[in-house]
């Protein structure tokens, strides 16, 4: 590790309490992000997992965002601790110097990161099942005019970090559906119904004892919620492309995503969000082909396969979530 970033870490271990810098025996650093640096600190006896906001992130294209973004990510933790405690990460602490805070580092016999699992082959339905169930409290909650929405009037941020790397990115290389994109990233823009996190995808979901934990909250902010469960449900399908032996029960678990988040909505109409659920999931699967953060496991045929598909649908939409994960099982089957 570079000196200049020990020395970070160092300096937040003391900055917040948590230790004297000599007491520091351990810095690893850990990898699955693009975004952050993040690393395992082992202090005296205590392990420790301490996170940074980047500038530019991890990625090929030029990717940029504001560090001050990491406010927003500790914010939405903290909103979580209260309205889902089983599904939560023990926190430290926000360092008031840099774009870092400290949290508990997850570990243990039963747990396991959900995207390990699914490129596994393994999929338990029940997992589908409570990380609709974690949403949906959340979304319900901050959809209540109780609820502070203060530290999340942060638009422009989920503008620089979803909807310009990933669907207007993607609208200067399809000019065929531009425009339909185009109009998804001002509806997405505009909204502020729920408290959304932004990145709600299995390398963000660890479970510990069967319950999900969802990190990596740094695209956090007031808007539409058909984000946050089409985000979910796009990689469920593209792990559907990926590994036909299981491809049957990964669009399932997409639909039991869905079908258990649904009893929660009552801030707009079940249907107009499904509606909008089934325009935003083809534009998400195009983007992590041909956004700025492409989905690294799928091969190029694969990545062919489900170019076709998405730009098929984003021209003939449907309405229904049931019937387009028909349509992708069957074009995924007959129309390659």
């Amino acid at each position: 590790m570079h000196p200049t970033i020990e020395t970070r870490y160092l300096n937040l271990v003391e900055e917040l309490g948590l230790g004297r810098r000599e007491e520091v025996s351990t810095i690893i650093p850990l990898t699955g992000g693009v975004a952050s640096d993040i690393v395992q600190v082992i202090v005296g006896d205590q392990r420790l997992c301490l996170k940074c906001a980047l500038g530019k992130l991890k990625v090929d294209e030029d990717w940029r965002a504001p560090v001050h973004r990491n406010r927003a990510e500790y914010a939405w933790l903290e909103v979580a601790a209260q309205m889902i405690p089983e599904s939560t990460v023990a926190l430290f602490g926000r360092s008031q110097q840099s774009p870092c805070f400290a949290m508990e580092f997850l570990e243990g016999d039963d747990t396991y990161l959900w995207k390990t699992s699914l490129l596994n082959g393994t999929l338990n339905v029940d997992e589908a099942i409570s990380v609709g169930q974690a949403i949906g409290k959340i979304h319900a909650r901050s959809a209540s005019s109780a609820f502070s929405t203060e530290p999340f009037r942060n638009r422009d941020d989920f503008y620089e970090l979803r909807l310009d790397p990933y669907l207007k990115f993607t609208a200067s290389r399809h000019p065929a559906v531009a425009a339909h994109l185009e109009s998804l990233v001002e509806r997405l823009y505009e909204a502020s119904s729920v408290l959304t996190h932004g990145d709600v995808s299995p390398k963000n979901i660890i479970f510990r004892d069967g319950s999900p934990i969802i990190l990596d909250a740094e695209c956090a902010t007031m808007g539409d919620a058909s984000f946050d469960i089409a985000f979910c449900m796009n990689h469920l399908v593209l792990k559907a492309v990926h590994l036909p032996a299981v491809r049957s029960e990964l669009l399932n678990a997409a639909l039991e995503v869905w079908g258990t988040y649904v009893h929660y909505v009552h801030w707009e109409s079940p249907e107009q969000l499904e509606a909008k659920v089934c325009e935003l999931l083809p534009a998400l699967m195009l983007s992590r082909i041909d956004g700025k953060s492409p989905v690294e496991y799928l091969t190029e045929e694969n990545r062919q396969v489900v170019r076709k598909l998405s730009l098929k649908r984003l021209q003939t939409p449907c309405i229904s979530l049931e019937r387009l994960m028909t349509s992708i099982a069957y074009q995924l089957e007959n129309d390659r």
